[in-house]
């Protein structure tokens, strides 16, 4: 069987075009028309990556608080907004919620494929990280490749998929500048349209547990890099 996708999307015959264009690339697909149906299917199982749209019935922010709800359950469950709202207001909250990707509806299904993809191609580099690659120490920091868990001066740093694989790829080679299009294809990204947003995701995350952290250095007009 193949990998489970959730799609969370309240209009039928959208949710039925996704559902069968993914169930054709060989996933297992379970289809919610609202939050709380997705939800209790969630408590009882959770599956391998979720495709959410914003707009739920009755509940015009359902997606945005069902992202919320599920990233509680994991913190590392790829989660995708599917949604018709294209505002930079909406695409910053739902990746601040701890959303992996945001596309809009005008997405075409060979792009939304490209992504679902990336971000399980994402999750299996990481679990066929080479043995040497298993612990990855910079100072404070500890990235643990195995667990996908991080810490900063001892302490637990909560990061999604895509910002440990973000980190991770700064990090490991200190004082290098990454260009955007270094990250992009280091992370697996499709394109690099957030990878600010996740950046100063990142940056709050391990300011929360440090307020002097200042490693992750934006070099203008060029990338970033992990400061020694």
């Amino acid at each position: 069987m193949g990998r489970r996708i959730a799609i969370v999307e309240d209009e039928a015959a959208i949710r039925a075009n996704y559902a069968d264009a993914l169930t054709r690339q060989g996933y297992e697909v379970a289809a919610y028309p609202d939050r709380p149906a997705a939800l209790a299917a969630f408590r009882t199982r959770l599956p391998d990556l979720a495709i959410i749209d914003i707009g739920l019935g009755e509940e015009p922010e359902g997606g945005f608080t069902l992202c919320s709800e599920l990233r509680a359950m994991s913190v590392r469950l790829p989660i995708i907004f599917l949604t018709a709202r294209d505002s930079d207001f909406d695409i910053v909250s739902g990746l601040r919620l701890g959303a992996d990707d945001y596309l809009t509806k005008e997405v075409s299904l060979p792009h939304l494929l490209a992504r679902v993809a990336a971000l399980f191609r994402r999750m299996e580099a990481l679990a066929e990280a080479r043995p040497q690659e298993e612990r990855l120490e910079r100072g404070p920091l500890v990235l643990d490749v195995m667990r996908l868990a991080a810490q900063w001066r001892g302490e637990p740093v909560e990061l999604t998929l895509t910002e440990f694989w973000m980190v991770h790829t700064l990090a490991r080679t200190p004082g290098h500048v990454k260009s955007r299009d270094q990250l992009m294809h280091d992370a697996r990204l499709v394109d690099d349209g957030t990878i600010t947003s996740h950046v100063k995701r990142i940056r709050r995350k391990f300011a929360a547990v440090d307020p002097d952290f200042d490693r992750i250095e934006s070099v203008y007009g060029m990338g970033y890099r992990w400061k020694t």
